[in-house]
Parts: structure tokens; C-alpha cells; sequence
């Protein structure tokens, strides 16, 4: 799992089959010091997140486990809310 900064939504007024009723959000990867961590990417949003909250997301195969369905065209999904990061330096 990764850590990401949700910073908007994508709307779509056609999309697969398999995502029909499920959200998308623009996410930007972060590292444990919430600093930016390479490209924003799109993931489906499993949890309600919103603009400006660090969620935990998968990718890859994985991103479908997640889903309503057995398959779908998801290669990031969002399946967390964080609501706080604590570390040891």
C-alpha cells in the first residue's frame, strides 16, 4: 500500500461498464513526511475520500480485489482513509 494526497476528481460522462456508480479521484503519491513522491495518477475511490485528505491506495492487480466486480480496468484504487501519520526519526 501507498500513501497519496487526494487533489481532485475526475468526471467522466462515459466510462467502462464495470465503473459505472464508482468515483474517481486525482491522487499525488507522498512519502511518510507527506512530501510529493513522483506523477499524480487516477485511482477508483472505494472509501468516500475527499479533495485535500492522504488516503492509502493499491495498484496493479490488486486494485480490482476492492471493486463490485470480478474485473474491471483499475490499476489504482483508494481503500483508506489516514488520520494521522506517526514515525520515529
Amino acid at each position: 500500500m501507498f500513501l497519496a494526497v487526494v487533489i481532485g476528481t475526475v468526471w467522466a460522462t462515459r466510462k467502462d461498464e464495470h465503473l459505472q456508480g464508482l468515483k474517481m479521484q486525482f491522487i499525488q503519491p507522498i512519502d511518510s513526511s507527506r512530501r510529493n513522491v513522483g506523477s499524480p495518477i487516477v485511482a477508483v475511490d472505494t472509501v468516500g475520500a475527499g479533495a485535500g485528505e492522504t488516503v492509502f491506495y493499491i495498484t496493479a492487480a490488486e486494485a480490482v480485489i476492492p471493486l463490485p466486480v470480478d474485473m474491471a480496468p483499475v490499476d489504482a484504487s483508494i481503500v483508506g482513509i489516514v488520520d494521522r501519520i506517526d514515525k520515529e526519526n
